[in-house]
C-alpha cells in the first residue's frame, strides 16, 4: 500500500521573519526554509509529495492502491479511483465519462482543507498536473491560470511583472482553484475574501459539458460557481484581478485587552491588515498590523531585536522546569521525553509550545501556563519588520490541529458595530467559566464583503456594495502535538466540547456562520446536523445553489459525504 499525504511542508522563524522560497522541482514538495537569528531550520508537516502524480497509469487514474490524509491527518481516504488529468482535454474527457458512467470524482486540489471535504472513497480527481501559468496581461493586471496553481507558484510567475496577488491565507500551498472555491481569507477591513479576485473562469461541468463564466457571461452563475465548493463543476482556469508588487512595513505588538477595545476602530481604519491573537488565561493579544511602504519610509524607532535566545526563554525555561520531575496526575506516556530536553535549544517557538501542550494538553491549568508563556514570548517578539507582501501576511499557524473558523458581520469600516470584540469578550469568558484547554492563540481577521454568493461574508451584499461592509472571522483551535492515539482521541472529544460551547453561546447571538473548510459534519448528532442545515439555509441562497447543481450535475457524480450531509 502506497501513502500518500498531501505536501504542506512549511517554516517558520520564531521571530518575525519572513518566508524564503527554496528552488526545487515541478510536481516534487517544496520545503519553505527560513532563518532564525543565523540558523536555518526546516519543519516537515504532515506530508505527501505531489511527485507521486508522476506514476499515473495511461488512462490518468489509479484504482485504490492510494490512500489520503490531510495535514493534520485528521481525515484520511482510499479512494476507489483517482484520475489526474494532465491537459483540459483530458479534464474534458474524464469529467463526461464519469457522468455517462455516474462514477464518483470528488475534486481536491492541495488537499488542505481541515475538514477533508475534497475526500471521496469512491473517487476522486485531481488537479495538481493541470497547475500552467497561462498569462499574464501586465495592463490588465490580470493572471490566467490553470486551477491547480499553487498559490505560491503563481506568485512567483507575477514577480517579474511587478504584479502580485490581492491577499493571502496563511499558507501558499494551496491551489488556486481549492483557494477559491472555499471562499479562503486573508486580513484587510477593505480586502474581500479571495473569491473576489476571480474575474472569470472556465467550469467543466458534467451535464453542459465547459462553460466560460464571467460578469458579462451568465453573471449569476459566475457569482455562484466563485465558492462552488466543487458541487458545479470542476474549475479548470481562472483569471484573476492582480495588484501592482508591494512592500509592506509590519507591525507586531503586545496590548491589553482593554487596550484593544479602546484603540480598536482606530486599528480598523488606519490600517491596510490586522490581525489580533488573542491568549486565553492573560490579559495579552498580539496585534500585527501591515501597511504599504516605499523605500525610502521612514521605520519607526523601536528597541534594539531581542536574541533568539532571549526571546524563546519563556518556553525554554518552563520546560526545564519539568526537566527530572513528574506532575501530579501526568501519566507515563505524557511525562517529557530525555530527548526533547536535549532539543530543546533548537527547537522553534511553536515547536516548543507543542512539546509543552503535549505534556497535559486538557489540563486547562497548564495550558493557562503556557499561554501565558506564549504571551511573553510575543513580548519580546515586538517591533517592526518590511519586506514584500507576499512574505510577510503568510504566518505560522502552528502544527497539526483541530480548527473552527467562523464568520460574522460587524457593521462597515465607517461605522463598526463592535460585534467583533463583543464576540470575543464572550467568548473568552465562556472559555475561563468552563475551563476550556484553549490554547493561544485565537486568531481574529477582518475582511470586507463578498459579491459571491456562497461565500461567508456575502450576507449583506444585496442590500448595497459587499465591499462597503465589514466581516469579522475567529478561528479556535486544539492543537494535536502527540503521535499517541489516545491522547489525540481525548483531545479531538474536548474539542467537540469546545465547538459546542461555540455554538450553543455564540452562532445565533453574532449570525455566525463556519468557514466551508471547517465543517465538520459527520461529527454531528442529527439533532446538530439539523441545526447546522437550518443556519446554512439561513444565511446562504441555499436553494438556488441546489437547483444549479442539479442542472450542471444531475448525477451528482461531484458530491460526498460532506456535500450530502451538508447542503442535503
Amino acid at each position: 500500500m502506497r501513502l500518500f499525504a498531501f505536501l504542506l511542508t512549511k517554516a517558520r522563524s520564531a521571530t518575525l521573519g519572513g518566508f524564503q522560497n527554496a528552488q526545487v522541482p515541478r510536481h516534487l514538495p517544496k520545503t519553505f526554509a527560513v532563518l532564525a537569528g543565523a540558523a536555518a531550520a526546516y519543519h516537515t508537516w504532515y506530508a505527501l509529495p505531489a511527485a507521486a502524480c508522476q506514476q499515473v497509469a495511461h488512462e490518468g487514474h489509479h484504482d485504490g492502491e492510494n490512500e489520503f490524509a490531510n495535514w493534520s491527518a485528521t481525515h484520511k481516504v482510499r479512494p476507489q479511483q483517482l484520475f489526474e488529468p494532465e491537459t483540459i482535454e483530458d479534464l474534458q474527457r474524464v469529467v463526461a465519462q464519469c457522468h455517462a458512467t455516474g462514477q464518483k470524482i470528488r475534486v481536491v486540489g492541495s488537499g488542505l482543507s481541515p475538514n477533508g471535504m475534497a475526500f471521496s472513497s469512491q473517487g476522486m480527481l485531481s488537479t495538481v498536473l493541470l497547475d500552467d501559468i497561462i498569462s499574464v496581461d501586465k495592463e490588465k493586471q490580470q493572471v490566467t491560470v490553470q486551477a491547480g496553481a499553487r498559490v505560491q507558484q503563481v506568485v512567483e510567475a507575477l514577480r517579474p511583472h511587478d504584479l502580485t496577488l490581492q491577499n493571502f491565507a496563511s499558507i501558499r500551498e494551496q491551489t488556486m482553484g481549492g483557494f477559491t472555491q472555499v471562499g479562503s481569507h486573508g486580513s484587510g477591513a477593505t480586502i474581500p475574501p479571495v473569491d473576489e479576485q476571480v474575474v472569470s473562469m472556465k467550469l467543466v461541468t458534467p451535464a453542459q459539458g465547459c462553460l466560460d463564466l464571467s460578469q458579462e457571461q451568465d453573471p449569476e452563475l459566475f457569482h455562484m460557481a466563485r465558492v462552488g465548493l466543487g458541487c458545479l463543476g470542476v474549475v479548470a482556469e481562472l483569471t484573476l484581478q492582480c495588484v501592482p508588487s508591494h512592500q509592506l512595513l509590519q507591525h507586531t505588538q503586545v496590548m491589553t485587552r482593554q487596550q484593544v477595545h479602546e484603540q480598536h476602530k482606530q486599528l480598523l481604519q488606519k490600517n491596510r491588515h490586522l490581525r489580533y491573537m488573542w491568549l486565553p488565561y492573560t490579559d495579552a493579544v498580539v496585534v500585527v498590523t501591515g501597511n504599504a511602504y516605499k523605500e525610502g519610509d521612514k521605520v519607526p524607532a523601536s528597541p534594539a531585536p531581542a536574541t533568539q535566545d532571549h526571546q524563546l526563554a519563556p518556553f525554554r525555561e518552563l520546560l526545564h522546569s519539568l526537566c527530572g520531575k513528574v506532575r501530579q496526575g501526568v501519566s507515563p506516556d505524557q511525562e517529557l521525553p530525555s530527548q526533547t530536553m536535549e532539543n530543546v535549544d533548537r527547537m522553534s517557538g511553536t515547536e516548543l509550545r507543542d512539546h509543552l501542550l503535549a505534556i497535559d494538553p486538557l489540563d486547562h491549568l497548564w495550558v493557562a501556563r503556557v499561554n501565558q508563556a506564549e504571551a511573553e514570548w510575543w513580548k519580546r517578539c515586538e517591533g517592526y519588520q518590511r519586506g514584500w507582501s507576499d512574505w510577510l501576511l503568510g504566518f505560522d499557524c502552528g502544527g497539526q490541529q483541530w480548527v473552527l473558523e467562523t464568520c460574522f458581520p460587524c457593521g462597515t469600516v465607517k461605522q463598526p458595530s463592535g460585534a467583533d470584540l463583543q464576540y470575543m469578550e464572550d467568548l473568552l469568558n465562556k472559555i475561563e467559566a468552563a475551563k476550556m484547554p484553549a490554547p493561544s492563540p485565537i486568531e481574529q481577521r477582518w475582511t470586507c464583503g463578498s459579491a459571491s454568493h456562497m461565500s461567508p461574508a456575502s450576507a449583506a451584499a444585496e442590500e448595497g456594495d459587499s465591499q462597503d461592509y465589514l466581516f469579522s472571522w475567529v478561528g479556535i483551535i486544539m492543537y494535536l502535538p502527540t503521535e499517541n492515539e489516545r491522547q489525540r482521541a481525548a483531545i479531538t472529544k474536548r474539542f467537540k466540547d469546545y465547538v459546542t460551547l461555540c455554538k450553543q453561546e455564540l452562532f445565533q447571538k453574532y449570525a455566525a456562520v463556519e468557514h466551508w473548510a471547517k465543517i465538520e459534519p459527520a461529527e454531528l448528532t442529527s439533532k446538530e446536523l439539523k441545526l447546522l442545515q437550518k443556519r446554512l439555509y439561513n444565511h446562504y441562497p441555499m436553494a438556488d445553489f441546489n437547483v444549479a447543481r442539479k442542472r450542471l450535475d444531475p448525477k451528482s457524480i461531484l458530491s460526498n459525504e460532506f456535500v450530502d450531509l451538508v447542503l442535503g
